[in-house]
């Protein structure tokens, strides 16, 4: 479900998805390319800590937390309206990588490496949570130094 659409607009319910659906595959494609990339520039030696799965999800999930404060929060214009499903759900989410964490999750226990399985899982979740947390709280922090976004808790300023 779009958050984007209210169902209760004619208009919006007919909206054409196959504008939305192009911005994604194409977003997708440049954020997995990307992904890929940082992978070939930092591979993980086998029994080696992952760092760059790690990195990745981690600088996505704090672009994730900047974008989507900047699209709900920091303007007096609505953004338009393939900017979140471009860059939020096609690039950063072809960017970020729960399957790749996943296949390294279980390639370190396979190799015997239980104990960086273990710290590679936790901390991948720690750092995603947290940059996502950062990100937003610096990006909301920074819109009500320039007089946007809201105020203090969210109310008006």
């Amino acid at each position: 479900m779009d958050p984007d659409v209210d169902l209760h607009v004619p208009a919006q319910r007919a909206e054409p998805q196959a504008r939305v659906l192009a911005a994604v595959a194409v977003g997708g494609a440049a954020g997995g390319a990307a992904r890929y990339g940082v992978s070939l520039l930092w591979p993980a030696a086998p029994g080696a800590f992952p760092w760059a799965t790690l990195w990745i999800n981690a600088s996505g999930s704090a672009l994730i937390g900047v974008l989507m404060v900047l699209i709900s929060e920091g303007g007096r214009t609505s953004p338009h309206p393939l900017l979140r499903p471009f860059v939020g759900v096609g690039v950063l989410g072809g960017f970020t990588t729960f399957s790749t964490y996943a296949v390294d999750f279980s390639r370190l226990l396979d190799e015997g490496e239980t104990g960086t399985a273990l710290a590679y899982g936790g901390f991948t979740v720690v750092a995603a949570l947290g940059a996502v947390w950062a990100a937003a709280s610096v990006t909301r922090l920074a819109l009500r130094g320039r007089g946007r976004g809201p105020g203090p808790a969210g109310g008006p300023r």
